[in-house]
């Protein structure tokens, strides 16, 4: 079993900066895959980015590219979403999850973070 914590929630302005952390309690085959979701209110939770521990390897969804980015401390068993140019639409709650592949859907992803929420006002 994983368990996920994320950290670094809050409010922001709309341009500003947050950065996201997700400690994971293991670093194994199971959770090799990191990803970070969101979900608004009266939406569907949707994929944001997702990075492998071994490689480093990344993918971002379409709309936070070029403002986000994902990165690992494998020392640290630790993810980061490092958000950057900050919209009222980036208002979420964000989770972390872990699985043995990257991917962008919810199905990839086997463990998941109670989620932290992020506020960006205009």
């Amino acid at each position: 079993q994983v368990q996920l914590v994320e950290s670094g929630g809050g409010l922001a302005q709309a341009g500003g900066s947050l950065k996201l952390s997700c400690a994971a309690s293991i670093r194994s085959s199971i959770n090799n895959a990191m990803g970070w979701f969101r979900q608004a209110p009266g939406k569907e939770r949707e994929f944001v980015a997702a990075i492998y521990w071994s490689g480093g390897s990344t993918t971002y969804a379409d709309s936070v590219k070029g403002r986000f980015t994902i990165s690992r401390d494998n020392a640290k068993n630790t993810v980061y979403l490092q958000m950057n140019s900050l919209k009222p639409d980036d208002t979420a709650v964000y989770y972390c999850a872990g699985g043995p592949v990257v991917g962008t859907g919810r199905s990839n992803y086997v463990f998941w973070g109670q989620g932290t929420q992020v506020t960006v006002s205009s």
